[in-house]
């Protein structure tokens, strides 16, 4: 069971109070500690009780969390710990914790962009050394899809914290269609609201000051950005961001879009792979039949969702919208045009 903030609060301040060995702690002197504590990191005015703390401080004497610290009572009242040199901050971590934590240090270090995990291994070297245990190079087990050629990733630290922070930015964007015009980035000051990552590219959704318009800006794109100060930043509270792309494939929306029923056909052979990874998360089975299985899922109509589909070939079958098969019709039949030339 995770150790919450409060309780962590309470334990650091015992043993704060217990490495003082010039003072004699009664449970009374530590339960007053405890409470200006919590009252000056957390507001908390309604004290603590006296239960809590000889709770805290059997817990501290376990091993449930590792600490199994010698705290004594003297006399029948004053409590301290039986070696003077001790803390629960000087406690090693176990070998197996410290395995976890490795493993996971590698999981997260691929998330190709953030550079917090890399403080995290002085940390946990820091414990290596505490334990007397040498520090052993181990492979990565498991492997994110990754393009190490993708630009635009050195951006995503600043992004977040700019998002995390509310910072309003200046950002040089230097998009695909300015690219044919001129060779001049341009610059707009932005709110920054989601960082969205699809197929291995991360995408910036923010609100342009000029507009107001919610825009999608790839990664690879911006040039450079800066924070703004003195610029205020503007929220966007109608927009519920966390859930704003649960109807989309891709990155490709704007406020207005709204979902459809696509109804589609997969043949037999790429049925079961179709089951076992769906297209979205709101894709069902409508029937089965001898020409297949036809599925229904509700999204948006967008680019994405065209070359998901088209990337099926002659395996699959939009039904419906109309719209939709429409367009892939009209691909399909560009593309053939192109394999029937002669070279």
């Amino acid at each position: 069971m995770a150790t919450n903030k409060i309780a962590l609060i309470r334990y650091q301040t015992i043993d704060k109070c217990l490495q003082n060995h010039f003072r004699k702690w009664t449970l009374e002197d530590l339960i007053e500690k405890v409470s200006e504590a919590l009252y000056e990191y957390e507001g908390i005015t309604t004290g603590i009780s006296k239960r809590t703390i000889q709770g805290d401080i059997q817990i501290m004497r376990s091993d449930k969390l590792g600490y199994n610290a010698p705290i004594i009572v003297r006399e029948r009242k004053f409590y301290e710990y039986e070696e003077k040199t001790y803390s629960i901050h000087n406690s090693p971590v176990s070998s197996a914790d410290l395995d976890k934590m490795k493993e996971v240090i590698s999981v997260m270090k691929q998330l190709n962009g953030f550079n917090y995990f890399d403080d995290m291994n002085e940390i946990i070297t820091r414990l290596e050394n505490n334990i007397y245990k040498k520090n052993s190079q181990q492979p990565n087990y498991i492997q994110f899809e990754e393009n190490p050629l993708l630009k635009g990733l050195e951006h995503l630290n600043r992004l977040y914290q700019g998002i995390v922070k509310k910072q309003a930015l200046l950002i040089s964007y230097q998009s695909f269609k300015n690219i044919s015009k001129s060779n001049e980035p341009k610059q707009a000051v932005y709110y920054p609201y989601l960082l969205k990552e699809y197929r291995n590219r991360w995408f910036l959704l923010a609100k342009a000051r000029k507009d107001k318009t919610l825009y999608t800006l790839a990664l690879d794109r911006i040039v450079d950005f800066y924070e703004l100060a003195n610029e205020p930043f503007i929220d966007a509270p109608e927009i519920d961001f966390e859930h704003y792309y649960d109807n989309s494939l891709g990155v490709t929306k704007s406020i207005k879009d709204r979902e459809q029923r696509v109804i589609f056909r997969v043949n037999k052979k790429l049925a079961p792979y179709v089951i076992t990874k769906p297209i979205h998360a709101t894709q069902k089975i409508v029937n089965e039949n001898e020409l297949g299985v036809l599925f229904s899922m509700e999204v948006i109509h967008n680019f994405e969702l065209e070359r998901e589909l088209l990337g099926f070939g002659e395996e699959l079958e939009v039904i419906g919208p109309k719209l939709l098969r429409r367009n892939l019709k009209r691909r399909l039949e560009k593309a053939l045009e192109y394999y029937q030339r002669k070279h």
